[in-house]
């Protein structure tokens, strides 16, 4: 550095610092949460689920209560992830009514489930009866032991 310009050196250390400034901002900003991922994980916070193991399936209890099945989506994504989602929507106003207190949600809601490497994607059902929706994913049969291959030893 040239000492004898103070005001230039001044100037550089300024620059320098907005710019490592500005770094931090697109640092800051790259790694922040979408809109759409906050979305999806409170929806997917509030949709609590039941899952229990028997011995040819797994089961998926999700209350839904109030919701039609036109309103509800069971998915299977990349070969192994159940995937159930919807929407409830708030009724339609009637006329002279207005809420004086509004407890239950509405909107997009979403579960996402890793399934096990047994899990058969291929034979899944889902039932939706009294607000409670049940997805059964049957288990695939255990794959059959491996039997010893004998080789036939031959002669010279």
């Amino acid at each position: 550095m040239d000492i004898r310009n103070p005001g230039l050196e001044a100037q550089l250390f300024s620059t320098l610092q907005h710019i490592m400034d500005a770094a931090d901002d697109a640092e800051k900003s790259f790694n922040a949460p979408t809109r759409t991922y906050v979305r999806d994980a409170k929806a997917m916070a509030s949709t609590p689920a039941d899952i229990k193991e028997y011995p040819t399936s797994y089961v998926f209890e999700v209350d839904m209560p109030g919701l039609k099945s036109g309103d509800i989506k069971v998915q299977v994504e990349d070969d192994n992830v159940l995937l159930i989602s919807g929407e409830r929507k708030r009724e339609e106003e009637k006329e002279g009514a207005k809420y004086v207190r509004m407890e239950r949600r509405v909107g997009k809601f979403m579960r996402k489930f890793v399934l096990p490497e047994n899990a058969n994607v291929d034979a899944i059902s889902a039932v939706c009866q009294d607000g409670v929706l049940t997805v059964t994913v049957q288990k695939l049969p255990p794959p059959e032991p491996k039997k010893p291959k004998t080789i036939e030893v031959k002669i010279g």
